[in-house]
C-alpha cells in the first residue's frame, strides 16, 4: 500500500481556515497541517478497508425494539397529587403565566 497523497501545504490549511472563517496564527497553521494529515490518513485507511462485499451499516450489531407489556395500575388520587403542589386553582396545578396571554 503506497501513500499517493501529498502533504497538506500551509497555503491549503490557510485556505481552509479562511473558508471556515477562522483566524489562525502562523504557528497554528503548522499544528493544524500536521493534525489534518493524521485525520486524512485515518480516513484513507478506512476507505481501504471498505469492500464491495461488505454492506454499509449504521450499527455494528442489529437493533431491535424492546417493548414491555402495558399493565394497568391505579393512579394517584387527585387530592394526594395536588397536596404537593406549590399552588392549586380549580383542582389543577397553578403555574406562572409565560406567554403573556390574557385569561
Amino acid at each position: 500500500m503506497s501513500d499517493t497523497r501529498s502533504a497538506l501545504t500551509r497555503d491549503e490549511v490557510a485556505h481552509l481556515a479562511k473558508l471556515a472563517r477562522l483566524a489562525v496564527t502562523d504557528d497554528e497553521l503548522n499544528v493544524f497541517a500536521e493534525q489534518l494529515e493524521v485525520i486524512l490518513g485515518a480516513v484513507a485507511r478506512v476507505g481501504e478497508v471498505a469492500a464491495a462485499d461488505i454492506p454499509p451499516t449504521s450499527h455494528a450489531v442489529p437493533l431491535e425494539n424492546v417493548f414491555r407489556p402495558d399493565v394497568l395500575v391505579p393512579s394517584l388520587l387527585r387530592d394526594d397529587v395536588l397536596a404537593g403542589a406549590p399552588s392549586v386553582e380549580e383542582d389543577r396545578f397553578r403555574v406562572p403565566q409565560i406567554l403573556g396571554e390574557e385569561e
